[in-house]
Formats: structure tokens, C-alpha cells, sequence
């Protein structure tokens, strides 16, 4: 402002003083005063354009500032996730050591049982074997397999010849037996038939899943009416001649295969409250 009032002010003096000065001394005020108006327009240029680059340069720092808050919101709204996040997960850490932990006791529990089992197992087998003398146990084969005691019988130790029927000569032994079953009443007993391959000839017998389950019933009834066994822990069944253990090919093998099982297991009923006390991962 003070240079637009400056410049006419000279040239108005210029003009004053025209009448008093030489032409040389005129042209020379004349020449600076042509060099003040470019000064002055250059000047007007440089302020816009100091202007203009100020009005650029406050936008994009209202638009940096926008953009932090912008960020700041973003920021906040993750460390909300993150913090939502980390409770959730210390949650279900927690349940999930819960959840090892029953599971730890159940396995545990298991071991507990299956070891008492074994031990009842082991117990069993000694004591039977003790029983025994020595011609009884050249008929009998006693074995644990999976925590299940398989009493083995040869069919000419216990049947009359080609029968069903249970001989004087098992009487000792199969009395022997069932005292073992009677002092474990916490125990099933399962007896299985069990053939050789050699089609049976008998009008009464069909075939040889006939002559099996005839000789584990036979074996059951004997139990229960000469040796007081309870009924509810037998089960009577024939397998005929499908689960060999040796080869029929031999003479000595159909022997072998010909044979009565006393199985002893622990009652159903036992696994099916160990099933029921898994624990709830619900």
C-alpha cells in the first residue's frame, strides 16, 4: 500500500521539479522511476505467488491433520480389537487347560483301572495255575491277552469221544475252574467252541457249528449245576471250525484246534461306567 502512494507522489514531483531540471537530469528520474514500477510488479507477482503457495501449503496441512485423526480413530479402534482379542484368548486358554486337565484325570483313572485289572488278571492266572496239577495243566493252556484271561481246555480231556457230553475226567478240573470264576464275581465268563476241520457225522449234529455250541453249552450247564456258577455271568457260544490256531493239515494241529475257551472278562458294565465318566468338554 505504501508503494502504490509512493510512486504517484514521485512521479507528481517529477512532474514539479520537470520545469527545474535539465532533460538529462529528467530522463535519469524518468529511468528509476521506470525501474521502481518493474520492482513493484515483480513484487505483486512474488506475493501472490507467496500467497498461493501458503493457501497450498495451510490445505495440505489441514489435510495431513485430517488424516492423523483419521488414523488416530484407526489406531483406537484396533487396540479395542486387540484388547477384545486378548481377553477372548486368555478365555479360552483357560478353558482349554481345563479341559487337559479333566482329560488327564480321566486317562489317569483309565490306567488306575486297567492296572487294578491286569493286577485282578495276573492274581487269577497264579491262582488257577496253582490249582492245577501237573497231567491238568498238560490239557490246559492259560493265557492274559488285553487284560482278558483265556482259559484253554483240549476237547479229550473234557468230552467223551465224538460227544458233547462232559467226561468223569473233567470233573476235577472244570470244579477247579469254578472256584476261580466264583471268587472273581465281578468277571463275565464267555465259553467258545471251537472245532477242527473235519465235517462231523452224527444224526443229531448237523455240522460242526452244531457240535461247537452243543459242547460250550454242555460246558456252561455244568458250571452252573455242579459248580454253582450264576447263570447271568455265562454266555455259551460255538465258532465251529473258524478260528483255528494251528493248521488242520496235521494231525497234531486238529488237536490243538479242537478245544473249549473259558473266557473272563470284565463286565460290561464296568466299561460302560467308565464311558459315562469321561469328562464333559461341553
Amino acid at each position: 500500500m505504501r508503494k502504490s502512494l509512493f510512486i504517484p507522489t514521485i512521479l507528481l514531483g517529477t512532474l514539479t521539479l520537470a520545469s527545474c531540471v535539465s532533460k538529462k537530469q529528467y530522463a535519469q528520474l524518468q529511468d528509476n522511476y521506470n525501474k521502481l514500477q518493474t520492482n513493484y510488479n515483480q513484487s505483486q507477482i512474488d506475493l501472490s505467488s507467496c500467497n498461493t503457495r501458503t493457501k497450498s501449503l495451510e490445505d495440505m496441512l489441514a489435510q495431513e491433520r485430517a488424516s492423523n485423526e483419521a488414523l488416530k480413530k484407526s489406531l483406537a479402534t484396533l487396540q479395542g480389537s486387540l484388547d477384545k482379542s486378548i481377553t477372548q484368548g486368555n478365555v479360552n486358554i483357560s478353558k482349554l487347560v481345563d479341559e487337559i486337565n479333566s482329560s488327564n484325570k480321566y486317562i489317569q483313572h483309565l490306567v488306575n483301572t486297567k492296572n487294578k485289572s491286569d493286577s485282578l488278571n495276573v492274581v487269577l492266572t497264579n491262582n488257577l495255575t496253582r490249582s492245577l496239577s501237573r497231567e491238568e495243566l498238560r490239557d490246559v493252556d492259560i493265557q492274559v491277552l488285553k487284560g482278558v484271561v483265556y482259559i484253554s481246555l483240549a476237547d479229550n480231556m473234557l468230552y467223551k469221544s465224538g460227544s458233547y457230553e462232559i467226561s468223569d475226567r473233567a470233573d476235577e478240573t472244570l470244579s477247579k475252574v469254578a472256584k476261580i470264576i466264583n471268587d472273581y464275581k465281578d468277571y463275565d465268563v464267555l465259553i467258545e467252541g471251537n472245532t477242527d476241520n473235519v465235517p462231523i457225522k452224527r444224526e443229531n449234529i448237523r455240522n460242526n457249528w452244531d457240535l461247537s455250541t452243543l459242547r460250550a453249552s454242555s460246558v456252561v450247564q455244568a458250571l452252573q449245576n455242579q459248580y454253582g456258577v450264576n447263570p447271568k455271568r455265562l454266555t455259551a457260544g460255538g465258532r465251529g471250525e473258524y478260528n483255528p490256531i494251528a493248521d488242520n493239515a496235521s494231525e497234531n494241529g486238529k488237536m490243538r484246534n479242537r478245544r473249549t475257551q473259558i473266557i473272563i472278562t470284565p463286565k460290561l458294565d464296568e466299561f460302560m461306567e467308565l464311558i459315562d465318566q469321561a469328562p464333559d468338554n461341553n
